[in-house]
């Protein structure tokens, strides 16, 4: 069977050539091959790479690796907002700078980059530039001519396609040239060896299409949900605290800090819904989320936050109901807090000198 119809449906929902698609087992693998596989292969010419604090770990795990190969990373600060400071990236480009990674939705917090200004910047040093946009395809339009994006991870399941299936964008004009991570027969223009699974493949090209189709309709249903959601809990529950940029923002992921709550204890009694507290990706650790540090959360805080998925298949129903058994039980715990009590009373807590006993 042939992969070239699947590809050209991966490619319309992008702005993309069919030839520019690479199918890889999911945005991980995307990310790896081009965060690794575009320094190593300019490594004689160039060997500085620059991302920020708040990329997904496989991206910043990457670039840990090419660390400890000699490359020398730049790991951008963001503003309290969550996004980058363009005037940052820019003192950070460098004539050595080989490849620029910037995630165009975060899988957190929700907020967006600039990405089009992100790819001028880079076009104009003649960097490339690689976005993470997991999040973000088949959700907000994306175009990789108009943002000059030269490569791009796309997730599967992130667009309600099987799991196990991914895409790497990467451009042909300007060529960009990667070194595989994987070794073989040559599949993929000799990018990605190995058998490419011909159902997931299928069913990546078909999410893609019904994303395209669906995506305005989706685009508004969901903000409708998202502020719905907001609306109650910020209504009946003071001191929540919305993390990342109210405006600049995907509202399907929504992050809100509870303060004066355990994020782990609201997520036990919400056990009937599926939310998380930090992401999926790295909920194995009880550490506070990284993300929200980079965006200057209080520890406390960043410990008080869920996260909330709001998708295709989410229903009004399912809306209020978590609204009204998070605040119901946002209170319950408050209620039990001593630290609550005090602030209630009017004390600083911050102004208390603990001592350990």
């Amino acid at each position: 069977m042939q992969l070239g119809p699947r590809a050209k449906q991966v490619a319309a929902i992008i702005g993309a050539d069919p030839r520019e698609i690479i199918f890889t087992s999911g945005a991980t693998e995307s990310n790896n091959i081009s965060v690794k596989g575009t320094a190593r292969f300019y490594k004689s010419k160039k060997n500085h790479v620059i991302t920020t604090q708040t990329e997904h770990k496989c991206v910043l795990d990457s670039c840990r690796i090419l660390e400890a190969e000699g490359f020398d990373v730049t790991y951008l600060p963001v503003q309290q907002n969550g996004i980058i400071d363009l005037k940052e990236l820019e003192k950070s480009i460098r004539p050595e700078t080989v490849l620029v990674s910037v995630m165009a939705v975060n899988n957190e917090i929700g907020v967006k980059q600039p990405i089009a200004e992100i790819g001028d910047l880079c076009r104009s040093n003649k960097v490339f530039f690689h976005t993470d946009a997991a999040q973000a395809v088949g959700k907000i339009p994306v175009n990789v001519n108009e943002m000059k994006i030269d490569l791009m991870s796309i997730s599967g399941h992130k667009i309600y396609g099987p799991k196990g299936v991914g895409v790497l964008y990467i451009r042909r004009r300007p060529r960009v040239r990667v070194d595989p991570l994987q070794s073989g027969g040559g599949q993929e223009r000799g990018m990605r060896s190995g058998t490419v699974p011909t159902p997931l493949v299928v069913g990546m090209g078909a999410a893609c299409e019904l994303a395209q189709e669906e995506m305005a309709y989706d685009g508004a249903r969901v903000e409708a949900l998202s502020k719905r959601l907001i609306d109650q809990i910020v209504a009946n529950c003071p001191q929540v605290i919305r993390n990342g940029d109210p405006e600049k923002t995907y509202p399907g992921c929504v992050n809100l800090s509870f303060a004066y709550v355990e994020g782990e204890s609201l997520l036990m009694a919400l056990k009937d819904v599926a939310l998380s507290s930090g992401s999926a990706c790295t909920s194995a650790s009880l550490e506070p989320s990284y993300v929200l540090r980079a965006i200057g959360a209080d520890e406390d805080l960043a410990h008080s936050s869920i996260r909330f998925g709001i998708g295709r298949f989410t229903t009004e129903a399912e809306i209020d109901y978590t609204a009204q058994k998070c605040i119901e039980h946002v209170k319950r715990l408050r209620e039990m807090s001593p630290l609550w009590e005090m602030v209630q009373e009017g004390i600083d807590l911050k102004s208390i000198k603990w001592t350990q006993h």
